[in-house]
Parts: structure tokens; C-alpha cells; sequence
């Protein structure tokens, strides 16, 4: 059984996702519904909860304000937000789960379900990061939370050389040659790291614009990175990454 508390400022919201919960989700207990910084403390203190959901702003003061007095977090994070789509891929980079509002049912048995996953992890290390990617106008200062099989690793965005496709896996290359199996697919990656000068050349491969030693014409032709990695540009995306690099096709 996993036990939940709700807190956000609108009543109707609180109630509207309990229901949801209660009656979509098998196996959850909703402890509790707060809807201030203060009810939620005192929630966590006597449930205990395994996962908070939790809404952004809460009258005078916000969701972040919970966690910093929480002080030893022992329970998991959901948010739910509407916030702007430069917030959300913060919370992607961060590996923080969060549902955007009004909260649709598939996607709040998605978020169960990884709770169930993450059980006993520490989230303190994605918080942390989170916040400092929230606050840091320097997209360059970025890093990206990689989930492999021990634990979570947090790389510099700016640090990856490529990433490549293996199935439902991607391997992330970085500049100093060591390389991480996440899983995660590389359209994921995609979406995440394309306002960071990363294009994908290739079904297989995304690469880190700011890292390639030479482009080699032909059909598609290929990129050598700066690890000396040769790389296949596929046919159907030359002409964008041509456009990209500022190259005529």
C-alpha cells in the first residue's frame, strides 16, 4: 500500500485528485489533504507518507518552501503545476516527476507507478538539483540527472558528447570518455537536450553541436567528434543539420 497526502490551496483540487487516487489507482491510501505549507509539515510528521503531491505555489508561499523545512526527506515528490515549459524540462533534467494540471488519469498511474519503483530512494539529490537548475540563467550550467542501474549520476549537459540509441537504452557518451547506460529512449533525450545545441543526425545517434571536430560529405556523410568517433548523418537529416551548423546543403 502506498500511502499519499495531497497539498495544494484549492479545495476543489485537493479533492478532485483524491478521487482520482482512490478510484483509478489500486494499492494507494490518500492520509491526508492539506492546504498550506504549515498542514503539510504537520501531515508529513504524522503519516509518514511514502509520496507528496504536491501543487507549486501555495498561497504565500510554495511547494519549495515545504521541502526546505521537511528537513530529512523520506518520502517521494510529485508535482503538480502548471508551470511554463522552461520550468518543466527543469524538472525533466531532474528526474522529478510532475503532473501538469488538470491531471490527466493515465499519466497519474504513470507517476504511481514509478513511485512503487523508487521506493526507499533518496530524493534529496534530485531536489537539490532541481532547485539549482531552476535558478540558474545559464542553460551552459546545466546538469541532467542519468538514471542507470546504480542510481542516479548528474552529469554536465555541456559535458555529453552524443548520445546513441540500443533499443529502449541510450547510451550517453561523455567528453571525458566514460560512457552510462539509462533507460531511457533517445527520443526522450531528444526532447529534452534540443534547446542545448544537440541535434539528431541519425535514428541512432544525438549529438552535442558544440563537439564536433569535422562534418565529411557524402550521401548523408558523417561527423567526427571530438573523441575521434565517426559518426553517421542520415540522407533524410542532412539538410537540417547542414541549416543547423550553417553549412549549405
Amino acid at each position: 500500500m502506498i500511502t499519499c497526502i495531497v497539498v495544494d490551496d484549492e479545495l476543489k483540487s485537493r479533492e478532485s485528485l483524491k478521487i482520482l487516487l482512490e478510484d483509478f489507482c489500486t494499492g494507494v491510501s490518500v492520509k491526508a489533504l492539506c492546504q498550506d505549507v504549515a498542514e503539510a509539515i504537520a501531515a508529513i510528521k504524522d503519516h509518514q507518507p511514502d509520496v507528496v503531491f504536491l501543487d507549486i505555489q501555495l498561497q504565500r508561499e510554495t511547494g519549495f518552501d515545504l521541502l526546505t523545512k521537511a528537513h530529512d526527506l523520506k518520502f517521494d515528490v510529485v508535482f503538480t503545476t502548471a508551470f511554463s515549459e522552461y520550468a518543466i524540462k527543469a524538472f525533466k533534467f531532474s528526474a522529478i516527476d510532475y503532473l501538469l494540471k488538470p491531471i490527466d488519469i493515465e499519466e497519474l498511474k504513470r507517476a504511481i507507478e514509478k513511485v512503487e519503483k523508487r521506493l526507499g530512494d533518496n530524493i534529496t539529490a534530485r531536489l537539490e538539483q532541481l532547485m539549482s537548475n531552476l535558478k540558474t540563467p545559464n542553460t551552459e550550467n546545466y546538469k541532467l540527472a542519468l538514471p542507470t542501474s546504480d542510481g542516479l549520476i548528474f552529469v554536465k549537459v555541456q559535458d555529453i558528447l552524443y548520445c546513441e540509441a540500443s533499443s529502449n537504452y541510450t547510451e550517453i557518451v561523455m567528453a571525458d570518455s566514460k560512457k552510462y547506460i539509462v533507460s531511457r529512449t533517445l527520443k526522450e533525450y531528444e526532447d529534452m537536450l534540443a534547446d542545448h545545441n544537440f541535434y539528431r543526425i541519425h535514428n541512432s545517434f544525438l549529438i552535442n553541436l558544440n563537439s564536433i571536430k569535422k562534418y565529411v560529405r557524402g550521401e548523408g556523410g558523417y561527423v567526427i567528434m571530438n573523441n575521434d568517433k565517426s559518426l553517421d548523418v542520415s540522407k533524410r537529416k542532412k539538410e537540417g543539420f547542414l541549416n543547423r551548423i550553417g553549412s549549405k546543403p
